[in-house]
């Protein structure tokens, strides 16, 4: 099983989603699962994953199915692999056995590890980024994913699930 997670912030609590899928150019989701965090840390700056992690981990655990690759919103590697972003430090959570890919819409200046990959008829790349995966193969899947646009289906789907949970 493939998921895509996301969290989205209220004043002191969180919405996570997590939309689930089989196959990379799947339209619609297997399953999804979207849960309220009460209380989340303070946004510390250069330690974004720690407000971030504990409500990635707990909508993850909804998950029943064996996970075979996560898909996060931003980062994975900030600068080169030596840099460890959100995604490098989910990875390391959910003990180096699943791959994680980061699709980040900006550009990080500093992530060197990132690649850029076009979309439908955008012009504007999205910014892979992989641990657990090889680069070029995370990039590929991130091309494969189902929606003719910039941001895949599945990628908007779990958007609207934790901005509207």
């Amino acid at each position: 099983m493939i998921a895509c997670v996301d969290v989205d912030y209220r004043d002191d609590s969180a919405i996570a989603a997590c939309v689930l899928f089989r196959d990379w150019a799947d339209a619609v989701s297997t399953a999804e699962h979207v849960r309220r965090i009460d209380r989340v840390e303070p946004y510390q700056p250069g330690q974004f994953y720690k407000r971030e992690m504990p409500c990635l981990l707990a909508v993850l655990a909804e998950v029943a199915e064996p996970l075979e690759t996560v898909v996060v919103d931003g980062y994975v590697w900030l600068a080169d692999e030596g840099t460890p972003g959100l995604g490098a430090h989910l990875f390391e959570e959910l003990g180096a056995a699943v791959p994680v890919i980061g699709v980040a819409k900006t550009r990080f200046a500093s992530a060197r590890a990132a690649r850029p990959v076009l979309r439908g008829d955008s012009q504007r790349p999205l910014f892979v980024t992989a641990a657990g995966m090889d680069i070029e193969e995370a990039a590929q899947h991130v091309r494969a994913m189902h929606g003719e646009f910039r941001i895949p289906t599945l990628l908007k789907r779990v958007d609207h699930l934790c901005r509207n949970g």
